[in-house]
């Protein structure tokens, strides 16, 4: 049996980002009842020279949505990141999953040879499409959703592996 590109792309972000967006519910669900304002959540870090939690989701939905466009050969959606409350957060994950719905297997199937480029912070790097899947965007996707679960779980809000792995 093989896997398509598609069905090893494009369903894990989109279950990774579902179970972020449970995770964030039961966060928004924390503060609200210890009365502790969202920024101080959204603001945490694990560690000093860490990202915030907000921009964790922030660059986990952007890795799904500009690799799934860029293994698709499409322009992806752009977002600012102005987020500020779990709400505006939980709005960018079902933005971010409205637009891989809208992907199609065939846009993605047989990208695994094709040269992806993109812009880092500091340069212009490429890979091809299979690399660029599995060694880039699934741990770097993975990489996000975990922190912000270790921030969240740091942070005293009650989650567990299975929130992390969802249903």
């Amino acid at each position: 049996m093989t896997i398509s590109m598609y069905q090893a792309s494009v369903p894990a972000f989109i279950r990774s980002l579902n179970n972020l967006a449970s995770i964030l519910e039961k966060a928004a669900a924390h503060a609200q009842a210890r009365k502790i304002d969202d920024s101080v959540l959204l603001n945490s870090r694990l560690y000093l020279d860490m990202f915030p939690l907000v921009r964790q989701v922030q660059i986990a939905t952007d890795t799904a949505r500009s690799g799934a466009g860029r293994l698709a050969g499409v322009e992806f959606p752009a977002y600012e990141d102005k987020e500020a409350t779990f709400q505006d957060l939980a709005l960018r994950i079902r933005n971010t999953i409205t637009y891989l719905e809208s992907l199609q297997p065939a846009q993605i199937d047989g990208s695994e040879d094709k040269t992806i480029s993109w812009q880092s912070r500091s340069s212009t790097k490429s890979m091809q499409g299979l690399p660029y899947l599995m060694n880039h965007l699934l741990p770097n996707i993975h990489f996000h959703v975990t922190t912000a679960y270790g921030i969240l779980r740091h942070n005293g809000v009650e989650i567990g592996k299975k929130d992390f792995l969802g249903p």
